[in-house]
This record gives C-alpha cells, structure tokens and sequence, in this order.
C-alpha cells in the first residue's frame, strides 16, 4: 500500500469521525417516545409511538488497522449504532411522554464527542502533514534528477 494511500484512508476516517461526532452533538436533545416494553404498562403506547418519530439513535465509528496478508497500511473506519441507543428521562410537558413523565432520550455523551472531534481533528492534521512531506520529498527528488 502506498504511503498516499495510507494517508488518504487515515483522512477518510477522520472525516467519518468527525461528521458523527457533529451529528450526535447536533441530535443530543431529540428525544422521542419510549419504545413499548413487552408486557408492562410502563412504556409508551404503540400509538404514540407510531405517531411521534423515535428519538435520534447514536452514532460511533470503529477504527481498524487494514492489513491484507503481507501488506499492512491504512486504517478502515465502521460506523455503527451505540447500545443502548437511549435512557429515559424526564420530561412530562412532551406530547409522547408516557403516563410517568418520561421520554427517550439519546444515550450521547457530550464529553466523550468532543473528544472525539479532537480525536478527528489532530488525525486529521497528522495525515495531512504526511501527505505534505511525501510531496516535497518526491518534488526534491524531481528537482535532483533534472
């Protein structure tokens, strides 16, 4: 795998993390219905929760080094949902809330996305800073030979 190549799946996943951090930030306080608990009354009803959209699911990446056989570099990134997805909270004034007051809310936390998004951004920074010196290298190099 070449050093640029390297670099570029580094800067991809970093442009994941960063988006997904920005979006469960942007969502933290969409909450929706409590998903209906099976057997008990204590979940909101499936009415309310067919009429009110459900709260914004959390988002996270998973980083991996990508190796195929002999050649190691790179990195892949998945973007998977977080388990679980929401706590209760409460908030009786929301028209979905069931009859204890309660509502889902995004199971975001909001110290952990910033560090995420700083995680993002000095990845970002760090492959960008090799791609610089691979091309100033390479044009030294062009420079040399003519």
């Amino acid at each position: 795998m070449s050093i640029l190549s390297i670099a570029t799946s580094g800067l991809s996943a970093a442009s994941l993390r960063a988006n997904v951090a920005a979006s469960n930030i942007a969502n933290v306080r969409t909450t929706g219905p409590l998903p209906a608990s099976s057997g008990s009354g204590s979940g909101g009803s499936s009415s309310t929760s067919s009429t009110y959209p459900a709260a914004y699911v959390p988002l996270r990446v998973d980083q991996v080094s990508q190796s195929s056989g002999s050649t190691p570099g790179g990195t892949a990134a998945t973007v998977s949902t977080v388990s679980p997805s929401y706590a209760a909270q409460s908030d009786p004034s929301a028209p979905f809330a069931n009859q204890d007051g309660l509502v889902a809310a995004p199971d975001v936390d909001l110290a952990d996305q910033f560090v995420q998004l700083a995680t993002a951004k000095y990845s970002f920074m760090a492959n960008a800073k090799v791609i610089q010196a691979y091309s100033e290298t390479e044009k030294s190099l062009l420079d040399i030979m003519a």
